[in-house]
């Protein structure tokens, strides 16, 4: 994505409990006079803000043009990432535009195929399994955390049923209430001016 010099950029990640959050970035600016972005920008750092859901700052660290960070969730729910350059002219003069290539993989270990290689094949089928081990468990969080949502949602759509079917019937009730009313008054009027 494109951001300006001083402009903070943020994206939301709805992540579960327990699970670890990598992100890889790489910052370019952009050159006026080669009118392209320069393949990488040096002297110019990136301030990476991590909030959780209860809007507690769970990672605020100033990297450089190139970088990794890394979270684990205590909470599951929307995690907010912030990134913004540290550059030090005035808003006004930061006019420069950066590219920011950003990757965030939720819940990843990663194998290392260079460690595998060089252990012998019993080493690399145990090592594989273990893997498979953490990313099954990692499905098992997923899968939890969205059967609470899930769970959740279905609470709240049964509550606006039920309010629904409440507000219903008052409306029912009212309306037959106004209408024995005006019936009552109108025979009330006939009545008096002896019409009936």
């Amino acid at each position: 994505f494109h951001s300006g010099e001083r402009e903070e950029k943020c994206i939301i990640e709805d992540v579960p409990s327990d699970t670890l959050v990598i992100g890889n970035y790489k910052v370019q600016r952009w050159d006026i006079h080669k009118q392209e972005f320069l393949e990488s920008a040096p002297g110019l750092g990136m301030f990476v803000t991590v909030t959780t859901p209860s809007a507690e700052v769970l990672l605020s660290k100033l990297y450089g043009p190139q970088g990794t960070f890394s979270f684990t969730s205590y909470l599951s729910g929307e995690h907010v990432i912030c990134l913004q350059s540290n550059s030090t002219r005035f808003v006004a003069f930061a006019g420069s535009r950066l590219r920011i290539h950003l990757d965030i993989r939720v819940g990843e270990h990663f194998l290392d195929e260079s460690a595998v290689q060089a252990k012998d094949k019993v080493n690399e089928v145990n090592f594989r399994l273990e893997h498979l081990i953490e990313q099954i468990h990692h499905i098992s969080k997923e899968q939890n955390y969205e059967r609470e949502r899930e769970e959740k949602f279905r609470k709240t759509s049964e509550e606006t049923n039920s309010n629904i079917l409440w507000w219903a019937i008052v409306q029912t009730l009212i309306l037959i209430s106004v209408g024995i009313w005006q019936i009552k008054s109108l025979r009330d009027f006939f009545i008096s001016k002896k019409l009936v």
